[in-house]
């Protein structure tokens, strides 16, 4: 029972977390393309202006670092919650 509790309270702010984790990602996503593109705006897979190649490495870009930004709340997450109710999220 306390498993389940912990489960739902816990709930709300995993599903902050990921708010703001897609937020961050959005974020470092914009500041890598213009890194490496030096164009501020990303494109867009229907813009007719832009080709498969620079649209593709921006998909793939976008891709990895929201992986790697999951990743890295789910495993913050779950050490928290460890921390907090002395046992490993399921």
């Amino acid at each position: 029972m306390a498993g389940k509790l912990s489960k739902l309270a816990l709930k709300p702010v995993n599903v902050g977390l990921g708010l703001a984790a897609g937020a961050v990602a959005g974020f470092l996503f914009k500041e890598a393309w213009k890194v490496v593109s030096g164009d501020d705006d990303a494109p867009d897979a229907g813009d007719p202006d832009r080709g498969w190649t620079e649209i593709l490495a921006a998909a793939a870009l976008q891709g990895a670092i929201f992986a790697v930004v999951k990743a890295a709340v789910h495993r913050g997450s779950a050490i928290g919650t460890q921390k907090l109710t002395g046992t490993w999220p399921d």
